[in-house]
């Protein structure tokens, strides 16, 4: 009896270790997913630096993509799973990085032209210090998010309106303080979507763990990406 005991808990104790290494190996898919597509943004943002006249053009209809954006980002993350095909998936993600990147490319080539390259090495390694403390704390905490989710989205909401309103506006105060809420917000989320994501893992699951994990690094990579635009806007308004 007592030998059968000790054989069912290291059974037990190894199936619990074939999970854990299952799980980090989906989380790491998640972040290289991730990784890549920042990589990407980063490339196509060079190319805004290189061609000023790119940015010019692109600068003029920057709300044509921002309303893309918006569109892939809410339908984009239900057509990933209700498609079922991994190449969907990747074209999903894929499109969403490219937008970001337009988007962004012309406002990191205009600090860059200013001679504020700096500023933006700062805003990113500070993006990518609070965006790692946020998804390890929703990684590592035992506390269930997952009722969050209705409040998240509501606070998410109010927040583009103001931001669409004060482009209209455009007062300096509101975007600072706008900024300030963004980022609290989006650290909020990154936490958020890193236990969600981390509870999507289902041991065995192939196919479905590899279309979570390009969801996961389609939710987490706008959550980075926000946060670096908002925290640049406010190194820059505190600069002036």
């Amino acid at each position: 009896m007592n030998d059968f005991n000790q054989y069912s808990s290291t059974t037990r104790t190894g199936e619990g270790l074939a999970v854990d290494e299952g799980l980090r190996s989906y989380m790491l898919g998640v972040y290289n997913y991730m990784g890549l597509g920042l990589a990407g943004t980063a490339l196509i943002a060079m190319l805004f630096v290189a061609n000023p006249t790119l940015s010019e053009v692109i600068g003029g209809l920057s709300f044509i993509p921002f309303i893309a954006l918006i569109g892939v980002g809410w339908f984009g993350s239900r057509m990933i799973f209700t498609s079922g095909s991994r190449a969907v998936a990747h074209g999903i993600y894929w499109l969403y990085v490219a937008l970001w990147a337009v988007l962004i490319g012309p406002m990191v080539a205009a600090y860059v032209s200013a001679g504020l390259a700096e500023m933006v090495y700062q805003a990113f390694f500070i993006t990518a210090a609070m965006f790692g403390a946020t998804s390890l704390f929703g990684y590592t905490t035992k506390r269930d998010m997952s009722g969050w989710g209705g409040v998240l989205m509501m606070i998410g909401i109010g927040l583009l309106i103001a931001i669409v309103i004060n482009f209209f506006f455009a007062s300096t105060l509101m975007s600072l303080l706008i900024s300030f809420a963004v980022v609290i917000f989006t650290a909020v989320v990154t936490a958020f979507e890193t236990q969600m994501i981390k509870n999507l893992y289902r041991e065995g699951a192939g196919e479905a763990n590899a279309r979570a994990s390009i969801f996961g690094a389609f939710a987490l990579y706008g959550s980075f990406v926000t946060m670096f635009i908002h925290i640049l806007n406010i190194l820059g308004i505190m600069r002036e």
